[in-house]
């Protein structure tokens, strides 16, 4: 996150890429400050959307030297792959409409006639360009790496599609107010991207429901088709996986589980992040922790707020 992008030699001190990637970052330095960015928005989203799981997505920190649990088609894998693929499109396509890189601007003005009540204008988020660019960062590794099976990569690129069309399918349309104090007699739209942690949100919906596939040829070509008979065919918004996920309670560095010992859980919860799924039947210790916060605040006339410090006991529960 140092590094300036201003001198093609910079894109020697990226580890991992491939010669597709490697190209890319000496044709367009530009763009390399908004993938960057990407790809540390992918690791603190996804370590904030699975808080509450016993699989935390602390693999991901070592990327791109992923861990085995990442790097043998679990529905974890799934996950990763597509919030990756969402969140470099997403960077790409927010980067154009701030002004950030000198090929691209606004996105182009919707299709659709406008409602009565207001007029397309603003400055949209440029998805098209964000796609076109993201997409041939995202999938280059799938498709000149010799590392992996067919099965594998046919995988990882059909969740990175999912990422991508789930981010496609949360462009919105976004407005602002004018008129006289605020009276939206005019609104001006356009059409923008949520945060990222509403796509994870949406994707972590998918990994819950993920299907199990297998790679096999249909036809005159081979296709990812659900392992089990009874269940529907693989749709292209389905997070799909090929091998079962350790189940993350015991450390087993072999299958990438790290364990859920002295993590946080909560005692009246009845969901994933309850002591009894969290610490898997093992038990939990209770400690008191003092935590010290604002309290007591009242404003003053003109225009600051004064608080008091209050100290209170907190009883936190951590997995045996």
């Amino acid at each position: 996150s140092g590094v300036a992008w201003n001198e093609s030699h910079h894109c020697r001190l990226l580890a991992g890429l491939v010669p597709d990637q490697f190209q890319m970052c000496r044709r367009n330095l530009e763009v390399m400050h908004s993938i960057v960015r990407a790809a540390r928005q992918t690791k603190s989203v996804c370590q904030k959307t699975f808080t509450d799981m016993r699989w935390n997505c602390s693999s991901i920190q070592r990327a791109p030297s992923f861990g085995p649990d990442l790097l043998k088609g679990t529905r974890e894998s799934a996950f990763v792959y597509a919030l990756a693929a969402a969140a470099v499109t997403h960077s790409i396509a927010q980067a154009c409409t701030s002004g950030e890189l000198p090929l691209c601007s606004c996105s182009s003005v919707p299709s659709e006639v406008p409602g009565p009540d207001f007029r397309w204008g603003g400055c949209g988020d440029n998805l098209r360009y964000g796609l076109q660019l993201g997409t041939a960062f995202a999938d280059s590794p799938l498709k000149s790496s010799k590392l992996g099976t067919q099965a594998l990569k046919a995988m990882n690129l059909h969740n990175n599609a999912v990422g991508r069309q789930v981010l496609s399918d949360s462009l919105d349309t976004k407005c602002k107010c004018h008129g006289v104090s605020g009276s939206c007699s005019v609104k001006t739209c356009w059409k923008g991207l949520p945060n990222l942690d509403e796509i994870a949100s949406d994707l972590k919906s998918k990994y819950l429901a993920a299907i199990k596939v297998t790679h096999r040829l249909i036809g005159p070509r081979k296709q990812l088709i659900p392992k089990e008979m009874d269940v529907r065919p693989v749709k292209e918004t389905d997070l799909v996986y090929l091998n079962n996920s350790p189940d993350y309670c015991t450390p087993n560095l072999h299958l990438g589980s790290l364990g859920t010992q002295d993590r946080q859980c909560n005692k009246t919860s009845v969901g994933s992040d309850s002591c009894n799924l969290m610490c898997c039947g093992r038990g939990y210790n209770a400690y008191t922790e003092e935590v010290v916060e604002r309290c007591h605040c009242k404003y003053h006339w003109c225009c600051y707020v004064v608080c008091k410090k209050c100290r209170r006991k907190v009883e936190r529960y951590v997995c045996k």
